[in-house]
Order: C-alpha cells, then structure tokens, then sequence
C-alpha cells in the first residue's frame, strides 16, 4: 500500500514524442505535446512536465494539442488549428498546479466544456466527477449556480472538478473554498479571488478566457478515436445536438397498427425550459442514461448502466439520497451519514433522522414536478413508470421504438407531457 501511495504522489516521464502526424488519406493533422514548466510540490523546483499521469498512476500518458492541419472529409470540416481548449492552457493560465495535473482532471474539464458549451446565455456550474456531472445548474448568479449545483450532489462532489461559464467572484469563491475540490476552471478570476482559493495548496485553478466564446463549439466537430486492444482504431465523428432551442424539439406521436397516438398535454414554457436544459446536460453523460432535472438543476442523475429500467430508478436512488443528505446538511451542518452513525452510537435523537427521512419522501426526492430526460428511447414503458410514480410530469426522449404508443399512453394516463428529439445522445 506505501508503494501505491507513493505512485499517486510520482510524476511519471513518458516517452511519447514531441509531435504526433495523423495522415488521412491526403489530408495531415499535426499535434504538438503540451508540457508546462510548474513548480515541484515537494522541492518548488522548477520542472517541464506534461501530464502527471494517465487513467491510473502506472500509465505514462502526453496531451497533445492540435497546430497543423485542415481536415475536410465527405463534406465535412473538421475542427482546425487554433481553436485549443484544454490543449491548450499554458503555465501563465495554470494559476496554481497542486498535484500536477493528469489524464482525468483534463478530460473532467473537457466534458464540462462539453455541456457548457450548450448553457453559455445563463451563468451556470458543472461540477464534474469521473468524466460524468455530479450536479450542472444555471442561475441568475454565478455564486448562486454553483451552490445549487454543489447541493444537488455534495456528496459526489467532493475531490470534484469544478468549471463555470462566469468569471469566479468572491462570494463565489467562498462557498468554493468551503469544499474539497480537485481542479477549478474559470474565464477569469476577481481580484481577491485566488487568494481565498489557494489555500488549499493542492487544489489546481486553472484561468480558461476560452470559456467566454465557448458557444461557438456547438457546431465544431473533431475526429472521436476508439482504440481497441488489439492496437485497431474505430474513428467516428463527434456528434452535434440538434436541440438548440425549444422550437427544436418534436411532438410526441406515433402509428401502430393504423392507429394514432399523441401527447394529450403540450408543455408548459416553464416545463420546456428544463427539457432544453436536461437535454443539453445529457451531452456530457455516460450512457445508458437517465437523469431527472427540476428549476435549472439535475437532480438525479443514472449513468453508464445496462438497461433502461434500472438506470430510471438508480436515478431516482441518487435523488432522494441527495436531497436527505442535502436537507441534513441545510439543517444541522453535517453529512446526512454521518449524522445517521451520530444516531446509532447515540449521540443523537433517531426522531431529528426519521424527519429528514419523512420530508425526503414526501418529497419523493424533489421529483414532483420534474423532468426525465433519456439519451435514448424507451423500448417499454416500465422506463417511464419509474420515473411517473415519483411525480415525473414531463419527459424527453429521441422517439423510434415501436412501442413509443406505449410510452405516450403511460405519459397520457397522469397527464404527463413529453416530446421527442429526433436524435440519441450515446457517449461512450
């Protein structure tokens, strides 16, 4: 175990080269390997370093940022040079390295670009955890996004990436220094701002002034490699959301055996509102999903699982684990489970934890009047049920099963809402 301990604790060399060509067909991409010149944080020694690591502390890994090259293939322009996100954050933007960054804390910033990019016209948080948003909201404010973010799942949160689409404010920064974060990406920061967050010396702030024209992203595509374990490449596309607005959306409806289904209730503007804004997170989350979103910020959110079913209700799991956890927390200033062990040595009244259990279900999780958004559609409606049993009233779906009269008559019995996109938001 003190070897592990120490691995995490080891920057890794690696021996990938300088600059990297990728021929297609005629067309040369050429990228250069990033490395910074950041302070050793054992000897504050000044060293030139690319990644810390990869995935894991025994994998050498290099970022390599794109500077040579334009592709156009079928049609298509690909993303060309100059256009460096996370490639391309310098020394003088890394304001404060911490650990020294590796693979996951880059790609962590880089999906929260991927869902920002769709949220540029509200101040709005991500907060990112193992490449999926523990919680994303928008606000009038950006102090306020990020606290409503932060509550939707604290506990994930905690070692978090956090990115905002705002410059970083002193209230802001804060309830920021309040928490145990990893890494903390901003256009800018205020003055005095750096200086309330640096105090925790290994917390990685990073300045983005990218972030400010990040809207522009929304119809760039870049080439997506998979590699496979046999050393094989599977080379896609990078996909874009069709669903930029709410006029974007389509009407539920479908045939089935020379019958006609629709959607009996239209949404209501406030209901499409958090469609748009569910949809637009779900860009960024691992499939198969389900999340549920209410007022501008999730509230549950299922990733990466088998079936559909299971996903819905993992979603619904998270929900009122987070919202007791947040009710706790509000109230008595501690974690929902550590008060729960506080009841059990005694050192507590079970009553004061029976409430909170009590106003979480009534509640139902803060499910009541939100929205279920799903990366792809429902092959039956035991997916939606679970969400509709929880108060669910309006649902996003990319439409195209067979059973799609299923699902609209699920919807249609407790006069739900629902709409379809058009489009899957796969992410593997």
């Amino acid at each position: 175990m003190g070897d592990l301990k120490k691995m995490y604790r080891t920057i890794m060399d690696d021996h990938f080269p300088e600059q990297m060509t990728i021929s297609f067909g005629n067309n040369t991409l050429t990228y250069r390997k990033r490395a910074w010149k950041i302070p050793d944080e054992r000897t504050g020694e000044l060293i030139e370093k690319g990644l810390r690591y990869g995935e894991n502390p025994d994998q050498e890994a290099a970022l390599y940022e794109l500077v040579m090259g334009n592709l156009v293939l079928g049609g298509c322009e690909f993303i060309n040079p100059g256009n460096g996100l996370v490639s391309a954050i310098t020394e003088q933007e890394m304001i404060q390295a911490g650990k020294h960054p590796g693979k996951t804390n880059l790609t962590d910033i880089d999906n929260a670009l991927n869902i920002l990019r769709y949220l540029m016209d509200k101040p709005t948080a991500a907060i990112m955890k193992h490449n999926n948003p523990c919680g994303v909201a928008r606000a009038e404010t950006i102090e306020s996004a990020y606290e409503r973010a932060n509550s939707a799942d604290r506990i994930a949160a905690f070692g978090g990436c956090l990115v905002i689409n705002r410059a970083m404010n002193i209230e802001t920064a804060k309830r920021v220094a309040e928490n145990y974060l990893e890494v903390v990406a901003a256009p800018d920061y205020e003055e005095g701002v750096i200086e309330i967050i640096a105090r925790r010396k290994n917390l990685r702030i990073i300045r983005m002034p990218q972030i400010e024209s990040l809207a522009r992203f929304q119809a760039l595509r870049f080439v997506d490699f998979k590699s496979l374990i046999d050393g094989g490449l599977i080379v896609q596309q990078s996909p874009l959301n069709r669903i930029l607005h709410k006029e974007d959306f389509l009407e539920a409806k479908t045939t089935y055996k020379g019958r006609e289904y629709a959607i009996s209730r239209r949404p209501t503007d406030r209901e499409l509102e958090d469609m748009l804004f569910g949809w637009k997170v779900e860009q960024g989350i691992t499939s198969n999903s389900v999340i549920y979103v209410k007022d501008g910020v999730t509230v549950g959110i299922g990733t990466g699982e088998q079936d559909r079913v299971g996903v819905a209700e993992i979603a619904v799991y998270k929900a009122y684990t987070k919202y007791a956890d947040a009710l706790c927390y509000l109230k008595y200033g501690i974690p929902y489970k550590n008060f729960e062990l506080e009841v059990n040595q005694g050192k507590r009244d079970r009553e004061d934890l029976l409430e909170i259990d009590d106003l979480t279900r009534k509640a139902r999780g803060g499910l009541i009047g939100a929205t279920m958004v799903s990366d792809a559609f429902f092959p039956f409606r035991d997916g939606v049920d679970v969400g509709l049993k929880e108060g669910v009233k309006s649902i996003v779906q990319p439409g195209g099963s067979e059973r799609d009269f299923e699902v609209i008559e699920a919807c249609n019995e407790v006069g739900a809402t629902m709409v379809f996109t058009g489009q899957r938001a796969f992410k593997h």
